[in-house]
């Protein structure tokens, strides 16, 4: 049962790491997928797991997301559920806006205390995974623990960006490092002892990496954060609360992936299209739930489409889809080649009539490879945006370019002929 768990969703940082696409909207809001938002994802996994009592905070940019989550979550009123927004605000007590993952909890406390829970589950906004949270808080209450933090056996490379644990021979947890250098992980070698009695990795993966995830018993957490001045529970929380609470670890052996930066945002994307991807918008037992648009389904006209995801409503003329994502709505002009990209669709149809030039979509003989191109972007005919100078960096004329990776903000417009 987990009918005595709060879920609390971090959605208020600024997201740099996924500008321009955080420009005008949240993290969480960022759409995926096709059809998606990133919220969508724990929103469902919380539906999914039985805990129907959701609280989302937010600070930057929340328009949109306030917009999704009341036009999506409709939960039975009868059943005391509900998925709520708490943006940040600033009080007579505490001027100051959410400095970081633990003080937003810590200042919205005041909110959520007002419900009775056991176990409170603190999740982030921008990972793609799945995850039976009914199982973690089984876990959590047979153990008898304090907190328990979700883990993943990861390589070196990937262990630079995230939390690392260090455990005793008999599992406990006996340190956190949040985001060590490369030096620092050579110097540590590996999570686990040799010698140990468990294993969390292998050879390929010898670092045990939080994933972002903490569910607290609840009055564990108010002590923590009342004790406690860290803003962050990876860098200051977390480890100090070792020596002081019971602190347990959960293997999770499923995909995860951090999609905070474009180039994840964007390799997650056209994983997508994969015949064997090992993420899944449309698992038949436990879908991930979405804003119902009531679109038509897609038209296309001679058009090759290969290893591709195509969303609802859109008007394909003609094309060469590979690799990609199409997102809502998305119009696609004849004669254009559109490979490893990810469109994220409009949010209108336009007038033919009234439209302006270029029309909201991509245009004709247009030939986009490794881009994001953002909603209601208008790309106009014989368009080439293809990287051809390698570029890893760079703000341009109505573009931007983030790891190779060339993104058409929101809005965004390309005028026929031009060139990347």
């Amino acid at each position: 049962m987990t009918s005595d768990t709060l879920a609390i969703i971090l959605g208020g940082g600024q997201g740099t790491r996924l500008f321009p696409l955080t420009a005008t909207r949240s993290k969480p809001a960022v759409p995926i997928g096709g059809k998606y938002r990133l919220i969508d994802v724990p929103v469902s996994g919380c539906l999914h797991s039985n805990i129907r009592r959701i609280f989302v905070l937010t600070q930057f940019n929340s328009a949109s997301l306030n917009r999704h989550v009341s036009q999506t979550y409709h939960l039975d009123e009868f059943s005391g559920g509900f998925v709520e927004i708490l943006a940040a605000e600033q009080t007579p007590d505490n001027p100051h806006w959410y400095q970081g993952t633990a003080d937003a909890v810590r200042q919205a406390a005041r909110h959520f205390t007002r419900h009775e829970a056991s176990f409170d589950l603190i999740l982030a906004g921008d990972h793609l995974y799945r995850m039976d949270y009914e199982l973690l808080i089984a876990e959590h209450r047979r153990r008898g623990s304090d907190i328990t933090i979700p883990a993943q056996a990861v390589d070196a490379e990937t262990a630079t960006q995230m939390g690392i644990f260090l455990f005793d021979r008999d599992g406990h947890i006996v340190a956190f490092e949040e985001k060590p250098t490369p030096e620092r992980l050579a110097a540590i070698g590996r999570s686990v002892p040799d010698g140990s009695a468990f294993a969390l990795h292998d050879d390929a993966r010898p670092f045990t990496a939080s994933m972002g995830i903490y569910v607290f018993s609840r009055q564990a957490l108010l002590e923590i954060l009342e004790r406690e001045e860290g803003h962050d529970f990876g860098r200051e929380v977390i480890p100090a609360a070792l020596n002081r609470y019971n602190v347990h670890s959960y293997l999770h052996e499923g995909f995860w992936a951090d999609v905070g930066t474009v180039e994840s945002f964007y390799d997650a994307n056209v994983m997508l299209g994969q015949p064997l991807a090992p993420f899944r918008f449309w698992d038949p037992q436990e879908p991930i739930y979405s804003h119902l648009r009531h679109l038509p389904g897609s038209r296309l006209t001679d058009c090759h489409v290969r290893d591709s995801v195509v969303a609802d409503g859109c008007f394909l003329d003609r094309c060469t889809i590979d690799a990609s994502v199409i997102g809502i709505r998305s119009s696609i002009g004849a004669g254009t080649r559109i490979a490893r990209s990810v469109l994220l669709g409009a949010d209108l149809y336009e007038d033919p009539l009234s439209a302006r030039t270029p029309e909201i979509g991509i245009g004709r003989n247009v030939v986009l490879e490794r881009v994001i191109v953002d909603k209601n972007a208008r790309i106009g005919d014989e368009v080439r945006l293809v990287n051809e100078r390698g570029i890893e960096f760079e703000n341009g004329n109505g573009y931007y370019i983030r790891g190779g990776v060339i993104i058409v903000p929101k809005g965004g417009v390309i005028e026929s002929g031009f060139v990347v």
